[in-house]
């Protein structure tokens, strides 16, 4: 049984940490889903973070497991060089297991596939921007978001959409006959994920800053009297 998988038992827990208590116990019926959908996530990110790989090399990658998540392509993962520079077992099983992280999507009924598909790719773009926005960003050379649009634009493919994931998944698995307002629901699920991305700027801003990186639109920073 997909769920029954360690890679979204005991490999999910060594990556997840706090994050795995709160999976464990959602209702079997979107667990799976909703936990393959983090692993990959975590598969993206973590090559997207091993800066002692090369810029080029790191893009190169993500595009090749996207497109092997949204199912354009099947070429070959081979992600031994990222694995190799990682400081955890978990992270290096994350990287070496892609392959059957994928052979577990495919299990999924097609609506729910599409779903995870559509997610992940939403996620990995955002890594994308992100790494080609801050390139050569240092102490030094502090690169900030230029306008609330691209603030927006940036909470919403970092954890706008997962709330909408999650809406969507559970509205199809647990209540989907409720009547609602479907665009108000998913909208505040939306809102909902930026919010937390918000509170996670605020928290992180002293170590991003230190690392060149400023998700304050510098459009805001300038209205600041000194």
């Amino acid at each position: 049984m997909v769920e029954k998988h360690d890679l979204l038992t005991t490999l999910l827990r060594d990556v997840s940490r706090s994050f795995y208590l709160t999976l464990r116990v959602l209702p079997a019926a979107i667990r799976p889903q909703i936990s393959l959908a983090y692993l990959l996530a975590r598969t993206t990110d973590t090559i997207a973070d091993t800066e002692i790989v090369s810029l080029e090399h790191r893009l190169r990658a993500l595009d090749t497991l996207r497109q092997r998540i949204l199912g354009s392509t099947d070429a070959p993962l081979n992600f031994g060089e990222f694995a190799q520079h990682q400081g955890t077992a978990g992270e290096r099983q994350l990287l070496e297991r892609a392959e059957e992280a994928l052979a577990l999507l495919a299990k999924f009924s097609y609506s729910d596939q599409q779903r995870i598909r559509s997610v992940l790719n939403t996620i990995t773009s955002g890594q994308e921007l992100d790494l080609n926005r801050f390139a050569g960003a240092s102490a030094q050379n502090v690169i900030a978001l230029t306008t609330d649009e691209d603030l927006d634009d940036y909470t919403y493919r970092v954890a706008g959409c997962v709330g909408e994931f999650w809406t969507q998944i559970c509205r199809a698995h647990l209540f989907p006959q409720a009547p609602l307002d479907e665009a108000a629901f998913l909208a505040r699920s939306v809102r909902f994920g930026k919010g937390l991305q918000l509170v996670n700027i605020l928290r992180d801003l002293p170590r991003d800053v230190r690392q060149g990186r400023c998700y304050l639109p510098s459009q805001r920073l300038t209205e600041i009297p000194l």
